[in-house]
């Protein structure tokens, strides 16, 4: 199975630097059906929110906005905060567009480069991230961490959903659905629980995993970390 998985990436993602969502990038549009399939939608994003708890006037970023549907929801729990996002992919920029547009939202979405994030130094009240961090190999998570810390404020707030440890045998088995479709080099970190590690090594203070949700594909887990003065 595992070298299924290394075949089809090699067929479909030649030529990608980047990993889509779902892992190929004729599979994105069908990304907001499988996450509704075969994760507890409603409970997993809504404790995201609260975990990143928003107020008026606070500039927040989402680091790889996906289709948008976390944007909306920050939006409707706190109308004046100052949201933005951020992604690496176009075409899933078009669809989260096209989702911020038929819900009237007005929110900038940039595309970056994968490297440097298209912002300055102390920009932001509050950084979150959803489903992004076990798509990238161990110097990119690395590096991406370090540049979110950049962006954020002194005292700024990084809040982190992705898979984590399964916390037992069934979740384990059941991730493997998910690293066939990412693939093991970049999902082997989040497995094995070292996601905390990496927010510590980027230069974060008062790093840890706060909540878990276990899923029909593996234990989402919960991140938050601040930025030190």
């Amino acid at each position: 199975m595992k070298l299924l998985g290394v075949i089809l990436k090699d067929i479909f993602m030649k030529d990608q630097k980047y990993i889509p969502a779902l892992g190929y990038d004729f599979l994105s549009e069908y990304y907001d059906f499988t996450i509704k399939l075969t994760m507890p939608e409603k409970k997993f994003r809504n404790k995201l929110i609260e975990l990143i708890d928003p107020t008026a006037g606070e500039s927040i970023l989402e680091f790889g906005f996906g289709t948008a549907q976390n944007i909306i929801l920050l939006a409707g729990r706190e109308k004046k905060a100052l949201i933005q996002g951020v992604d690496i992919d176009p075409k899933i920029k078009n669809i989260a567009e096209h989702k911020l547009n038929k819900n009237k939202l007005n929110v900038p979405l940039y595309l970056y480069d994968g490297q440097t994030l298209p912002f300055q130094n102390d920009s932001f009240d509050k950084v979150y991230s959803s489903l992004v961090f076990h798509q990238l190999d161990s110097a990119t998570k690395l590096n991406c961490l370090r540049e979110l810390h950049r962006v954020l404020k002194p005292n700024g707030k990084l809040v982190i959903g992705d898979w984590g440890k399964a916390k037992n045998t069934r979740m384990r088995i059941a991730f493997y659905a998910v690293q066939l479709l990412d693939g093991f080099k970049t999902t082997n970190d989040n497995v094995k629980g070292l996601m905390v590690d990496y927010i510590i090594n980027s230069g974060f203070q008062h790093v840890s995993e706060v909540d878990f949700i276990n899923t029909a594909i593996g234990t989402y887990s919960y991140y938050t970390a601040i930025k030190s003065k």
